[in-house]
């Protein structure tokens, strides 16, 4: 049977990003906008996602060698960059892993007018859009200029296929962002709008959380991947190191 599938997933969220932070003193002052200086694809990772991603790179590296991924592959964003950098900094890939491809497939949701905006300010310079985002709910409605959760899904679609293509019967890394892992998820286990959102609705993906599945062949003619875990902080936990689930920066319209 040839494998379309990898041997092994894991889907890992970003550490901290300063975006996160922002975010919050954003909320935490009632402002309609946040404050970050650089474009969303340069925004890095806090102090505190550094240590996060250092801790999940030494949570991989743990493994033996023969069980930790031979490739990873990350959103061309500096937040998830920095973090695929830190997991094979600590030993984390394969000895000899190739160098990190980056997929723009796997980058952020794109916000359009809503970009930076927190709830408040969206209900204060967009209320149409906080309006029609109420009507068709998250997973239909797309700003102008922006994506909606479709439209994230259409372009993960064509990046498994690619992983499909390239990278079956290997164990392969992806890091991005939250509306990423939650998309992943829709695809990989065939949910339904309303079970991609009850999860949502049940917390925040967390900053260098691990989302795990193993191939299966018992799933289908072809086989297929079984969910192992979702949003598992345990390596964050181990490490000492602080569990942050905040929203991406433009919490408002995720």
């Amino acid at each position: 049977m040839p494998n379309r599938y990898p041997l092994r997933l894991w889907i890992v969220r970003h550490g901290e990003s300063s975006g996160n932070v922002a975010r919050d003193a954003a909320h935490a002052a009632g402002a309609a906008r946040i404050d970050i200086p650089e474009r969303d694809v340069d925004v890095p990772l806090s102090p505190l996602g550094h240590r996060q991603a250092d801790a999940i790179g030494r949570w991989f590296a743990d493994m033996p060698e023969s069980a930790r991924p031979e490739l990873v592959l990350a959103s061309p964003y500096r937040r998830a960059v920095q973090t695929a950098e830190a997991i094979r900094a600590e030993g984390g890939l394969v000895p000899g892993a190739p160098r990190l491809i980056e997929d723009e497939r796997l980058r952020e949701k794109e916000f359009g007018i809503l970009d930076r905006l927190t709830r408040a300010g969206i209900e204060q310079h967009h209320p149409e859009q906080a309006e029609l985002r109420r009507d068709l709910g998250k997973f239909y409605h797309r700003p102008p200029g922006g994506e909606s959760w479709c439209d994230v899904i259409l372009r993960l679609r064509s990046a498994l296929d690619t992983l499909a293509l390239h990278h079956g019967g290997r164990r392969v890394l992806i890091v991005g962002h939250q509306v990423v892992v939650l998309c992943l998820r829709y695809l990989l286990e065939n949910l339904t709008e309303a079970e991609i959102l009850a999860i949502d609705a049940e917390g925040d993906v967390a900053n260098s959380s691990v989302t795990e599945y193993a191939f299966s062949p018992d799933l289908g003619p072809d086989g297929g991947l079984s969910l192992i875990r979702y949003n598992f902080v345990a390596p964050l936990e181990a490490e000492g190191a602080p569990i942050t689930a905040e929203p991406d920066t433009n919490a408002a319209a995720k």
